[in-house]
């Protein structure tokens, strides 16, 4: 499992291990790929397809994404052996998976879809993390 797994809020760490353990007790590999990142570390993130080389990953600058908070992480199924970011079937059961647990899954988004994000946010809106509005103890 990702070491950078560490770095979510207590409750998201435990759902992150949840879905991990849902999906390979269903018979599918996953790998977390991604989860807190800096505000800086968004925004090179952001360049991408814009100011730097590459197809847009996001629509986020930094302070803009649930990763900012500790409280998103993205994953990536495991076929054969490799990471396969294709399977389009693959997400779509592993999203059905997080959203049993309680996880809000990004490839449900009508305006950007992100198959591999997944995200606890208690019920906040981007706003409230923005604003420091958040009762953090919600996600010990």
């Amino acid at each position: 499992m990702n070491e950078k797994i560490s770095q979510l809020r207590p409750k998201v760490k435990r759902l992150a291990q949840k879905l991990v353990a849902e999906c390979q007790a269903r018979g599918v590999g996953i790998v977390i790929t991604s989860c807190y990142r800096s505000f800086e570390d968004q925004d090179k993130l952001y360049a991408k397809g814009r100011a730097e080389s590459g197809k847009i990953v996001t629509n986020a600058r930094g302070g803009y994404s649930m990763h900012n908070y500790g409280v998103a992480f993205d994953i990536c199924p495991i076929e054969n052996g490799k990471l396969n970011w294709s399977n389009l079937l693959l997400f779509a059961k592993i999203g059905r998976i997080g959203e049993s647990i309680g996880l809000e899954w990004g490839g449900a988004w009508k305006a950007f879809t992100d198959k591999p994000h997944f995200q606890y946010t208690a019920g906040y809106k981007l706003d409230d993390f923005l604003k420091n509005r958040v009762d953090w103890k919600k996600f010990d």
